[in-house]
């Protein structure tokens, strides 16, 4: 609609001084307190009803059209990251250890342009647009999806159909990202201590060595990807972190490590938490050692419904070009919208924001990370018009 263009247009600078307020005073995962107050703010303002205090700080905007028809959710979370921000802007953050590192600011101040836009229209949407600003995505494996839903979110309108979008620094503007069935990946994570029996360095034999039986064990993890998985399937077990031991002097008798495992399919993911434990358990035993392991399911992977995809996928030819969706691969990465995916059909984008300088990008997380800030309002669009698009299809379908 060339309407919505317009009314985009209207609120183009608002999406830009919401997304730098919100980076400038991010909020950690169960924090949202002021990033919520601003969204009820700004839909007020906006003329659009809403409910909140799913999740805690969830807020959900309800826009009903003048036509009768089903109901599409848009989904945005508001969360940040405990990173210390090291570019130089004037909206860098003030928050001392927090940033907006994976544009959640962004999705945020999207999400409510997206509902300035679809507002204007109302009269004209054939049913209900569901406006979702979601808490603690980055707060695996609970998250904030799941609460939400268990909260009531969508206890009164219940969605035919979901969408969420996530800037991609990996694609530059004016492109999207969209697979027809697997999208991101499953996270789990893990705590593992081992435990065996100190000792001095000159005399190894009276004591058990936790940082040699540490090693054996994550060495041999590795051998689950690389001989138990098919390798036409994708799975990574990584060990991102280790401690142990006091002197150089000293055989240790404690050591910890965690990590996380990424999966796309569940039943690679069961054999493969399966494998990890018999692998702990089997090594601490052949040491003579004992291993206590924690083991968090963490979130599902992110599967796509094809249609919908597709339907994503039309939208953006048609609003950006016939080459705005170029192929891309899946990332195991994983995303809490995966959530709303189990109990709702539905798609996640990735938007392109990549900036100018793409030698100079930096990735999701990083310190460093940065966008372009000329993608918002064509986020904001896609998601406008994708929901309208998918209102008329529903209704065309006369179920």
């Amino acid at each position: 609609m060339k309407t919505l263009q317009l009314h985009i247009n209207d609120i183009e600078n608002d999406i830009y001084q919401i997304r730098r307020q919100l980076h400038k005073y991010p909020e950690l995962s169960g924090e949202e307190t002021n990033t919520s107050e601003l969204v009820k703010e700004k839909l007020t303002e906006y003329g659009i009803s809403y409910e909140h205090g799913f999740a805690g700080t969830g807020v959900l905007g309800v826009i009903k059209g003048g036509k009768p028809g089903k109901t599409v959710a848009l989904r945005a979370d508001m969360d940040a990251l405990p990173i210390q921000e090291t570019n130089d802007h004037d909206f860098s953050s003030e928050v001392e250890g927090k940033m907006h590192a994976c544009g959640h600011d962004a999705h945020t101040a999207m999400l409510l342009g997206t509902g300035y836009a679809l507002k204007k229209i109302e009269e004209q949407i054939e049913g209900t647009v569901l406006l979702v600003f979601q808490p603690a995505e980055e707060s695996s494996p609970i998250g904030g999806s799941g609460p939400m839903m268990e909260d009531g979110v969508f206890h009164e309108y219940k969605p035919d159909v979901i969408y969420g979008q996530h800037v991609w620094p990996g694609l530059p503007v004016g492109e999207m990202g969209i697979r027809d069935k697997e999208m991101m990946g499953a996270s789990d994570r893990f705590t593992v201590k081992v435990t065996g029996r100190g000792g001095h360095a000159s005399m190894p034999h009276e004591g058990n060595d936790a940082i040699i039986i540490t090693n054996q064990m994550i060495s041999s993890l590795q051998t689950i990807v690389s001989r138990n998985v098919n390798p036409l399937n994708s799975a990574v077990v990584t060990i991102g972190r280790i401690e142990g031991g006091d002197r150089y002097n000293v055989i240790p008798k404690e050591v910890s490590f965690e990590g996380t495992v990424r999966t796309y399919k569940p039943e690679v993911k069961e054999m493969i938490k399966k494998r990890f434990h018999t692998i702990l358990n089997q090594t601490a035993e052949a040491f003579d050692a004992e291993v206590d392991i924690e083991y968090l399911d963490g979130y599902p992977a992110t599967i796509n419904t094809p249609a919908y995809a597709q339907q994503a996928r039309k939208t953006a030819q048609r609003i950006f070009g016939e080459n705005a969706t170029p192929q891309v691969e899946p990332a195991l990465a994983g995303e809490d919208f995966s959530r709303f995916l189990l109990d709702y059909p539905g798609a996640f984008i990735w938007l392109g924001t990549q900036i100018e300088q793409a030698a100079e990008q930096k990735p999701l997380h990083d310190p460093g990370f940065q966008l372009d800030e000329k993608a918002l309002p064509m986020g904001s669009h896609f998601m406008a018009e994708v929901a309208i698009d998918t209102l008329k299809s529903l209704s065309s379908q006369g179920g």
